[in-house]
């Protein structure tokens, strides 16, 4: 069971980016093309700590994809709300 929810996770975080990328093309604004990147990050997190043998060899590792992830979403934010307001 937690193997069909770390997979569905998996795909919810990629079905996120591919949609936030539709979005950036779409309007070609920066703050989609952020989100997007950080959901791959969070995919390829969900990857790394569902293999057992990758997520023993890592400990704790892999949870830096997901600090770098919120990161970006929080510079994203930043640097959109900069921008709003120096207009």
């Amino acid at each position: 069971m937690i193997d069909f929810l770390s997979g569905a996770l998996f795909c919810t975080h990629v079905i996120a980016s591919i949609h936030f990328l539709r979005f950036w093309r779409r309007t070609g604004d920066v703050l989609f093309r952020y989100f997007a990147i950080a959901f791959v990050l969070f995919a390829v997190n969900q990857a790394v700590s569902s293999v057992p043998a990758a997520a023993a060899h890592a400990a704790g590792y892999e949870y830096l994809l997901r600090v770098a992830g919120f990161l970006l979403i929080l510079v994203a934010i930043t640097q959109k709300n900069f921008r709003r307001t120096s207009r």
